[in-house]
């Protein structure tokens, strides 16, 4: 059976936000919050795509970056490097808004598809019009937030170059490096290096770095691979300084998953309440790799709250809006009916 929503008797204000389980549902622009929400460890953003797909969405792409540019900068300043942020849209929809989020300091890390199937398409597919293959697809973008560090000389340096910056500001040549590690060549070549095969230095790596750096180089007042300027680094503080990752294994790129029907797809008289609800089964699948439990996700565009059932079955904390008040009712609903019924979606609402 579908899941069905009843009609709430009044859609809540904009301005106002509920909680519902451990996610807070916010009525309004995501802009009017962001400030007061804490600091997230993953961003979930399946806004505008340009393709008309729900009242507002613009019928093309013309200004998505523009549009897209404020909320990137926002999401950019409320996060830090042990955030991951996964951004939805079409093939030209990211490719469009790509550049407004490096400008932001987002860091490309990888593209998935969502591949809906050839039921998708179904019936939709008139072979004397059509001018090319039938989209069944989606794509998921994935960024880390940008760490960059201030140089000896007030200049603002991405933390490949900063590392090299600091061990030479030690007076150290860069072949000791090995010997702070304990190994035979592996620092020089993989922590250290200036081409495209840098590699980010473990936790441990980094502590002995500093300590090294420290007992043999010169005397300085300001510690070398401190994150503050102030303190020596510890392995506990470098371990926040890139994304979380929990591996999933047998899991690629290409998400073969068909589009939403039936029982997971939320209704109302009969009417699909959002055209663009995506599955709980992904967005389940993305929290679980880029969070641990406790940790707080922000959904700008909570839509029918599907991130916000996923945190709740998880125990991530949650923080989304949503601009549409019929909508946000909706999404309130389902959250509370997912906290009575967490795993059934076979029951009408």
């Amino acid at each position: 059976m579908t899941r069905t929503v009843s009609s709430p008797v009044q859609h809540p204000r904009p301005g106002t936000s509920e909680r519902i389980g451990s996610t807070e549902l916010a009525c309004g622009s995501a802009t009017d919050f962001y400030k007061g929400w804490p600091t997230p460890t993953a961003i979930h953003v399946d806004g505008p795509y340009g393709v008309s797909g729900f009242p507002g969405d613009a019928a093309t792409v013309d200004g998505l970056a523009e549009w897209y540019a404020p909320h990137a900068a926002a999401w950019a300043e409320a996060s830090t490097p042990e955030t991951t942020l996964w951004f939805w849209g079409t093939e030209i929809g990211w490719a469009t808004v790509h550049p407004a989020l490096e400008l932001a300091g987002w860091d490309y890390e990888g593209l998935q598809i969502w591949d809906k199937g050839i039921s998708h398409v179904a019936g939709n597919v008139n072979s004397r019009t059509i001018r090319g293959f039938p989209v069944v697809t989606e794509v998921c973008a994935r960024y880390s937030r940008r760490a960059t560090f201030e140089g000896e000389d007030g200049t603002v340096l991405r933390m490949k170059e900063w590392l090299r910056a600091e061990w030479l500001r030690s007076g150290l040549p860069l072949y000791k490096t090995n010997e702070a590690c304990g190994v035979k060549n592996a620092a020089t070549r993989k922590y250290f290096t200036q081409d495209h095969l840098w590699y980010f230095p473990p936790a441990d790596m980094m502590e002995k770095l500093a300590q090294y750096a420290r007992a043999h180089g010169r005397l300085t007042k300001r510690p070398y691979f401190s994150l503050d300027g102030a303190t020596p680094l510890t392995a506990e503080q470098w371990s926040k300084m890139r994304t979380k990752w929990n591996h999933r294994h047998a899991v690629t790129n290409v998400w073969s998953t068909p589009a939403i029907r039936g029982a997971e797809r939320i209704k109302h008289n009969g009417k699909i309440v959002h055209t663009n609800q995506k599955p709980l089964s992904i967005t389940e699948l993305l929290l679980e790799v880029s969070s641990d439990p406790g940790d707080v996700v922000w959904d700008p565009f909570a839509g029918l709250a599907t991130t916000g059932v996923a945190a709740n079955r998880l125990g991530r904390e949650c923080y989304t809006a949503e601009i549409m008040p019929a909508v946000a009712a909706a999404a309130a609903e389902r959250l509370r009916s997912e906290l009575a019924e967490p795993t059934d979606l076979t029951q009408t609402a």
